[in-house]
């Protein structure tokens, strides 16, 4: 599966199958939460909180692949990213794109 964020694949043509999305909604635990939150008072970067973001990217363009497969697709052309807090410590992620055939 090629995976890009442009409209095109240098040298490849296709056909256009659909829209493909992927989600997921990630939490720390509440013992990293209260760690992560004391790191706020003397900065720095919040590895817990990135590692989640890390593994909640992971996840949601698996889900996307795992659609684009089922429809038989060979590629997903301009994959976008898009994430929001659902609450504190949790965060939804999105990934999408257009699942493609080759011709």
């Amino acid at each position: 599966m090629i995976l890009v964020n442009t409209d095109y694949i240098a040298g490849r043509e296709f056909q256009m199958l659909g829209l493909v999305k992927g989600s997921t909604i990630q939490s720390k635990n509440v013992g990293r939460d209260i760690t992560q939150s004391f790191k706020t008072l003397v900065g720095g970067e919040l590895k817990a909180y990135t590692e989640m973001m890390n593994e909640a990217r992971a996840l949601a363009t698996k889900r996307m692949v795992d659609e684009a497969e089922s429809m038989g697709a060979d590629a997903i052309v301009n994959i976008r990213y898009a994430s929001a807090a659902v609450m504190q410590g949790a965060a939804e992620v999105m990934a999408y794109g257009t699942a493609v055939q080759f011709v």
